[in-house]
């Protein structure tokens, strides 16, 4: 579920999912059948290869994909860090659960001015909380537009941006 409801975005078919689970071909099939029949994945066909992807018209898509950013607990990172940096534009996660895998190192990319000494100390106390190690990486926002994410296996996922107000101009 990870796979489809943390980045709807995603799509995916049965060769590829049976590599990067290392599970077999036909108990992934039949998760995935489950899913479909339930209305929960939608599949399309392209070319020979039958793609999977979230149905996010599903009326639990959003339930679903809730109680995923909490297992993760992404939700604890953006109260207890995003949320307290002050001068931070955006953060996008990146890495194995951008592209839907579960991991125990959560990659962020920060876009923004931070200050970095605070921002470790954020770090530190949330990684005890949430049990996973947290990586960073802090770009401009014009330093971060110019990178190229195609080879990358997945584009960055936007997790938090910066409120925006209509008396501040922005």
């Amino acid at each position: 579920m990870l796979k489809f409801f943390f980045n709807s975005n995603t799509r995916a078919y049965l060769r590829a999912l049976e590599s990067e689970f290392g599970d077999s071909s036909n108990s992934i099939r039949l998760e995935l059948n489950r899913f479909e029949k339930a209305g929960m994945l939608s599949s399309f066909l392209e070319g020979n290869k039958k793609f999977y992807s979230a149905n996010t018209k599903h009326p639990l898509f959003n339930e679903i994909r809730n109680l995923i950013i909490k297992h993760i607990e992404l939700d604890k990172i953006i109260d207890n860090i995003l949320d307290r940096l002050g001068n931070l534009d955006a953060a996008y996660l990146v890495g194995s659960f951008a592209r839907g895998l579960d991991s125990h190192l959560i990659d962020l990319i920060l876009i923004g001015e931070v200050d970095q000494d605070y921002l470790i100390q954020l770090i530190g106390k949330m990684e005890k909380i949430i049990k996973r190690k947290i990586r960073y990486v802090i770009y401009s926002q014009v330093d971060f537009d110019a990178i190229d994410w195609s080879g990358q296996g997945s584009d960055p996922l936007l997790v938090w941006a910066e409120k925006k107000s209509a008396d501040d101009g922005k």
